[in-house]
């Protein structure tokens, strides 16, 4: 999905596809540290038990 709207905003310019890719790797990025913070808090209750 990135890649294809990084292509429209190549071929268009339009500044609101550039600012939807800002957008979708911000969530991305908030994602991957949910499921980081999400192991890491697994394994230190796994390592209490």
């Amino acid at each position: 999905m990135l890649e294809f709207s990084w292509n429209v905003f190549r071929q268009t310019g339009n500044i609101e596809t550039y600012l939807l890719i800002k957008e979708m790797q911000a969530s991305d990025s908030q994602l991957i540290d949910q499921q980081e913070n999400s192991s890491e808090q697994e394994s230190s209750e796994e390592q209490n038990l």
